[in-house]
């Protein structure tokens, strides 16, 4: 409901008619068997449009379902490994990551250990590592090998999406924080000077 006493009026072909009284814009839009839509209702006048109102919801629906439809819902797909995955275990769930990177999606590569597996980490980050070289030609890292808790969990993204980082990574990266290097005595590592000969 129009309630102010004049509206500036534009026309269905988009030219404006000026400021008119509010009857006459709603006798000139019936006139033509449209609407007298208010589109700018906080100017002074307000605007109002000379339309046929369902046509521009339907079209404004039809519009909007299109964009959703071109819109890529980019899901995170867990799959689990354990550190001593047999290869046949293996190939199965790699076939998964595949196929979830071919679909556009991301894969959670996650390895859980139970136990003192926790000790040998090593062992998982081989298993990483394996999973990284066989996906290569797909994806990227996204997230480099992390450990949360009693997992380690690293991240792929299709080749073809943008991540973080934006490029490809080598699969050597996912050890780059693997393992912390092994600390080695001075002593032992030192070379001892070599004795005077005897004359």
């Amino acid at each position: 409901m129009i309630r102010v006493r004049e509206v500036s009026v534009i026309d269905d072909d988009g030219e404006s008619l000026g400021t008119l009284p509010t009857e006459e814009a709603l006798s000139l839009a019936q006139d033509r068997d449209m609407d007298l839509v208010e589109v700018a209702p906080t100017a002074n006048p307000p605007v109002c449009r000379i339309m046929d109102y369902g046509k521009h919801k339907y079209k404004a629906s039809k519009k909007a379902h299109e964009a959703k439809k071109k819109q890529k819902i980019i899901h995170l797909k867990e799959v689990k490994f354990r550190p001593n995955t047999d290869q046949h275990d293996f190939d199965f769930k790699l076939r998964n990551v595949h196929r979830f990177l071919e679909n556009g999606d991301k894969a959670k590569v996650v390895i859980f250990f139970k136990g003192r597996e926790i000790v040998h980490r090593e062992f998982g980050m081989r298993v990483l590592q394996r999973v990284a070289e066989a996906t290569e030609e797909d994806a990227v890292i996204e997230q480099q090998a992390k450990q949360e808790g009693r997992t380690l969990v690293m991240i792929l993204a299709p080749k073809n999406s943008k991540t973080k980082k934006g490029g490809s990574v080598k699969a050597q990266a996912v050890i780059e924080h693997a393992v912390a290097p092994a600390k080695v005595d001075p002593e032992q590592t030192a070379v001892p000077a070599p004795e005077p000969k005897q004359e």
